[in-house]
């Protein structure tokens, strides 16, 4: 008996020892808040449209209304600009009437300047309608992350915070097979129904926002603890997680743990009050550091050029030798087709690899692509002859370009500032970074065509090339990992020494993997 007994410790030891060393499954895939992220980040399919569509549109409402070419390039880039008084606004909307209102509201904004644009008899009054569309953009690109990033399971953040950007993509290669369809239309009435055709996604967003919960972070900054428990039950990969997302969400907003009713008084510091100073006027190192990281991330993104790839692709393929409009509508399809698979790709690799290495290692694609493609229409643009090899390779650089964006800087940006912030700061936080992303976005799509005439095509090209250098150094300096880590936990990742960035690579070991499996 005793030596039977023994033996059986030895092998429940044995089997301890062996258990120890296998991979910690991971929880299921949580339905509900898939559902959720999937609702929220259809919002980005507004902007995603609009990019898409103004690429090819922008041919004919030249030659329809007779404009010049800095007028396009003004059309093109200055809904960038509008989206700023939305986004500006969508903090401060989103912590009064909730993240989900905000979402339908954005909706609204954007079908009607749709069909503004849709109807219009001249350019400035289709500059009045992208005005509208403009806000209402503005309001979508800031509350989709922050709703998504709030509602989700720390476990899949990073694969539903990334849904925006994967809806802004599918709304891009909507807008560019929009292009195609239409495209065989009369030339008065085919950009017109292009553009009008992107008030039905506003529709479908507003019936199916009805079903979502509102943030559960919210409703505690609210004090309405009974109805955030109820979320957080449904959007939880188990009851202890709930619970323990309540508490750290509790304490972030200044409630005491022990508080057990339904609903309590809140300060009016978790509401919002004072979050500008807290942000910019006497922030810790750890906020300061935050503050950088997230509107340094959204700057790196567009100063790389991604917008003049994806708006002014015809034109860029027009100065690497395609002439047919046909052909070139086509080629920009083939644009958007790679950039919404590699984005598919992209959200189930940022919850494995983690933030900080997939980054990096797209913005070292882009660079390669940046480099590469302004060689090849340098190359072209000073030969007399056509020169086949450099067109083919134009093309191939320009497909590679929008897919290394796409499997990091693109969906990263988005994840990675929306889940930085501390909860009382993150409202106006993100908002803070859309502007920061929109400026940068506008200023470069509104002087491309410009900036090309002034220093050659492929000139641009080699300066976007510097830009995104730059921006991995930045990157690779600055930003420390956040896979796995809670929203309530992120802020102690920040305000480091960059040695300790550097070698924080948070991607699974010890707590945080512990954290991203259970909490």
């Amino acid at each position: 008996m005793t030596e039977g007994k023994v033996v059986t410790e030895a092998e429940n030891a044995n089997q301890k020892n062996l258990q120890d060393f296998d991979p910690q499954k991971k929880p299921k895939r949580n339905k509900y808040a898939f559902a959720c992220a999937m609702l929220a980040s259809m919002t980005s399919i507004l902007l995603g449209y609009d990019i898409g569509v103004m690429s090819g549109a922008a041919i004919y409402i030249k030659r329809d209304l007779k404009v010049s070419d800095v007028k396009i390039e003004i059309l093109l880039g200055i809904i960038n600009l509008y989206s700023l008084i939305g986004s500006g606004l969508a903090g401060r909307t989103s912590d009064w009437i909730g993240r989900r209102y905000t979402i339908v509201f954005a909706g609204a904004i954007f079908f009607v300047g749709a069909l503004l644009m849709g109807f219009s008899p001249n350019y400035w009054f289709l500059m009045f309608g992208r005005f509208i569309a403009g806000i209402g953009i503005g309001y979508a690109l800031m509350i989709a992350p922050v709703y998504t990033a709030e509602v989700s399971p720390a476990s899949s953040r990073g694969f539903l915070t990334s849904f925006p950007e994967v809806f802004i993509n599918g709304g891009i290669l909507l807008g560019y097979i929009s292009n195609f369809a239409f495209s065989k239309l009369s030339l008065k009435v085919g950009w017109r129904m292009m553009l009008g055709v992107g008030a039905l996604p506003s529709v479908i967003l507003g019936v199916g926002v009805l079903a979502m919960p509102e943030s559960p972070r919210w409703l505690v900054m609210r004090g309405r603890l009974g109805d955030a428990i109820k979320v957080l039950n449904k959007t939880s990969d188990s009851p202890e997680e709930a619970q323990l997302r309540l508490a750290d969400i509790k304490r972030a907003a200044g409630i005491p743990e022990s508080c057990t009713d339904d609903v309590v008084e809140v300060s009016k510091r978790s509401t919002g009050e004072g979050v500008w100073k807290e942000l910019f006027l006497y922030p810790t190192p750890a906020i300061r550091h935050i503050v950088i990281a997230a509107l340094g991330i959204h700057f790196f993104q567009q100063a790389s050029g991604i917008d003049a790839v994806v708006l002014y692709s015809p034109t860029i393929f027009e100065k690497a030798g395609i002439k047919s409009d046909t052909d070139k509508l086509l080629a920009t399809v083939a644009v958007g087709f790679v950039k919404t698979c590699f984005i598919l790709v992209a959200t189930f690799m940022l919850d494995r690899i983690g933030r900080r290495p997939l980054l990096l290692t797209s913005v070292g694609g882009m660079v390669l692509s940046l480099l590469t493609l302004g060689t090849s229409l340098t190359i072209i643009d000073r030969s007399d002859t056509k020169v086949t090899w450099a067109v083919g390779l134009s093309i191939a650089t320009v497909l590679s370009y929008v897919a290394t964006f796409s499997i990091g800087a693109g969906p990263i940006t988005w994840v990675y500032s929306s889940e930085i912030f501390p909860l009382r700061l993150r409202a106006q936080g993100c908002a803070m970074g859309v502007v920061v992303n929109r400026v940068t976005s506008g200023v470069i799509s509104m002087t491309f065509l410009s900036l090309s005439k002034g220093i050659t095509i492929g000139g641009a090209f080699f300066l976007f090339g510097g830009i995104a250098i730059c921006g991995w150094i930045f990157f690779y300096t600055m930003l420390p990992e956040t896979r796995g880590k809670t929203l309530e936990d992120m802020e102690g990742s920040f305000g480091q020494s960059k040695s300790k960035i550097k070698g924080n690579k948070g991607v699974g070991n010890g707590k945080d993997n512990d954290q991203a499996g259970q909490v």
